[in-house]
């Protein structure tokens, strides 16, 4: 286990988290996203040329040169603004969305709000501010949350829920009870799209049904495969009970591709995220095929961006030209199509 900070601060989690992503193994040990059973069926004869492939999209009412977002993360931290600042260049660059990190640092601590300011250099972005769901029975609500996002200039508020992650952290905030109730308040009383967002354990089917009753305008169902937040918590766990208790759930949650699929069929009205262990361009068409709209990737952006801006510019350019050849390869010559593509389910 890597040493954690001394003091539990919001913000030392931060540095934490960071730290620990970039320099441990915390994937799945042996769930994965499920989206390796699935296989396109691929087309010889396509009857298109790659050059006129059309990637675009839209996700309220702003266009998108991909269906393509770069998930939540970080802010809160002196290293995390470099960080989002980087993302946010390549984001405005490329016309993809943006999802910040959770902004309960910045909203206890005003002076750590630079870390998630990023309009100046991605003012025409799909920008998502993010304040975590169990933080509305620990004295959030509308106030809160309109602080969050207008503190980003956002688009939309991610309410992100991360029961497992809240529930091995010696520190975590563990009363998940009467959240839905307080949720659709939320949804109610802030001028943005409200989008509920798991961290990596993947929505059920009743979950979903639950929140878009309550009013939430999209669900990205950040399933298993990818980062496990046990893990994450694994290491920075400050006794070996804690760590044995965190270390049991590391195969814990829904895959991916399963979780894309019951939200789809839970919320057919409502625009769905995929994200979730999501690495190349192939599975974000394989997302797209089972039912997202959008395809949102974490893991190798916080590593690109710990480099420079141009790893991500590079990231984004690999991600869209595989996305674009697996469009050509099923005969799809836009999204819509490929959300029409064939997948066979293999072993």
């Amino acid at each position: 286990m890597s040493k954690v900070t001394e003091q539990p601060t919001t913000e030392s989690r931060k540095v934490d988290h960071i730290r620990i992503n970039l320099e441990n193994d915390v994937q799945f040990p042996r769930v994965t996203t499920g989206l390796e059973r699935y296989r396109f069926l691929h087309q010889a004869l396509p009857e298109l040329c790659l050059d006129d492939i059309d990637t675009t999209t839209s996700l309220f009412g702003k266009q998108l040169s991909a269906p393509l977002l770069i998930s939540s993360m970080t802010g809160g931290t002196e290293i995390a603004e470099g960080i989002n600042r980087n993302l946010a260049q390549a984001a405005e660059k490329h016309s993809i969305a943006m999802g910040l990190g959770s902004q309960r640092a910045a909203i206890e601590d005003s002076a750590l709000a630079g870390s998630y300011c990023i309009r100046d250099i991605a003012p025409d972005i799909l920008l998502f501010a993010n304040v975590g769901a169990v933080q509305l029975n620990y004295g959030y609500g509308a106030e809160q949350c309109r602080k969050a996002i207008d503190m980003v200039s956002a688009d939309a508020l991610i309410l992100h829920f991360n029961v497992l992650q809240e529930a091995v952290q010696p520190e975590g905030d563990i009363d998940f009870s009467g959240l839905l109730r307080k949720v659709e308040s939320i949804c109610d009383r802030v001028s943005v799209p409200v989008i509920a967002k798991e961290v990596g354990w993947g929505f059920s089917e009743s979950a979903v049904r639950d929140l878009a009753g309550a009013g939430v305008a999209a669900i990205d169902v950040a399933g298993s495969g990818g980062t496990s937040w046990s893990e994450v918590e694994f290491h920075r766990a400050p006794s070996s009970f804690h760590a044995r208790v965190a270390r049991s759930f590391a195969d814990w949650g829904i895959p991916t591709a399963d979780a894309v699929q019951y939200a789809r069929r839970s919320a057919p009205h409502l625009p769905i995220i995929a994200s979730g262990g999501l690495r190349d361009g192939i599975d974000i068409a394989k997302s797209l095929a089972l039912g997202a709209d959008v395809a949102g990737l974490a893991s190798p952006f916080l590593r690109a961006a710990s480099d420079s801006f141009h790893a991500v510019d590079e990231l984004i350019q690999e991600l869209k030209a595989q996305l674009r050849i697996a469009m050509l390869c099923t005969a799809s010559r836009n999204i819509a199509a490929l959300q029409r593509a064939k997948l066979r389910l293999i072993g």
